[in-house]
């Protein structure tokens, strides 16, 4: 079982998921799946470095994405999307900028490892941390971080809600599925989830920015998975100068 602090999804009790709006049956809250395409479990502009990793060693919270991590995003900070999270009408378009953008659209809900959510690690010391992001986060739906630790749901602006999930992947994905409704659940990290999302055969696409430099140590992705074996093809590989783009689907 991967370390909780890598972000993993794990078992335990979750109270806050079995009453309110997430036992609702979807038909009541107006979904109809034959009117609308299946929602997708999708992974969307996680970056590796040329040597598989997609976090360098000793993450702190100087070091959110672990020694040398913040290089792998090159391709990513100067889009025109990157930017509009945080407000200003100004970036790069082109290839990196349409993957960007790609990654954000028809979204209802996501999924994150607790180590995306924060550098604390065991049992939470109080209820002070609220994120990297500040009190707008950029994800302006319901999020739901796996954990270990319970802790009660936190409201956030922007439309951005924290649910803490302790009884594993599925859990989660199955209260992220019913917040989201008609719409996709974007499965955000960290490397621990992915991999353990991509092992249950949960995940039904993903993209992966394979950025030009080399880390050398830290979270490798996809090390020790036979993707072939679990179902998923490469549909699609295009380059441009700040990264390499792929598409990987379940078949």
């Amino acid at each position: 079982m991967p370390s909780p602090e890598l972000g993993g999804g794990y078992s335990g009790t979750c109270q806050w998921a079995r009453w309110s709006y997430y036992d609702v049956p979807l038909l009541e809250q107006g979904f109809r799946a034959e009117d609308q395409p299946m929602p997708k479990l999708r992974v969307a502009c996680f970056t590796v470095s040329l040597d598989g990793y997609g976090a360098g060693s000793n993450q702190d919270i100087d070091n959110p994405l672990g020694m040398g991590g913040k290089a792998l995003h090159s391709w990513f900070y100067p889009t025109r999307t990157f930017q509009k999270m945080f407000g200003k009408d100004e970036g790069t378009t082109g290839i990196d900028n349409d993957f960007a953008e790609r990654g954000t659209t028809n979204l209802g809900a996501w999924i994150l490892g607790r180590n995306m959510f924060g550098p604390i690690r065991g049992p939470w010391k109080d209820e002070n941390w609220k994120g990297w992001w500040g009190p707008n986060p950029p994800y302006h739906v319901p999020v739901f971080v796996l954990t270990h630790h319970p802790r009660p749901p936190i409201t956030m602006e922007g439309g951005t809600t924290f649910h803490f999930v302790t009884d594993g992947i599925e859990a989660a994905l199955r209260a992220a599925r019913a917040a989201a409704g008609d719409k996709d659940v974007r499965l955000g990290g960290g490397v621990a989830a992915i991999r353990e999302y991509l092992e249950a055969g949960l995940v039904d696409e993903m993209h992966i920015a394979i950025s030009p430099v080399l880390i050398g140590a830290g979270e490798h992705l996809l090390s020790g998975l036979n993707l072939p074996k679990l179902g998923y093809r490469v549909t699609e590989h295009v380059p441009s100068a700040a990264a390499t783009h792929v598409m990987l689907k379940k078949q």
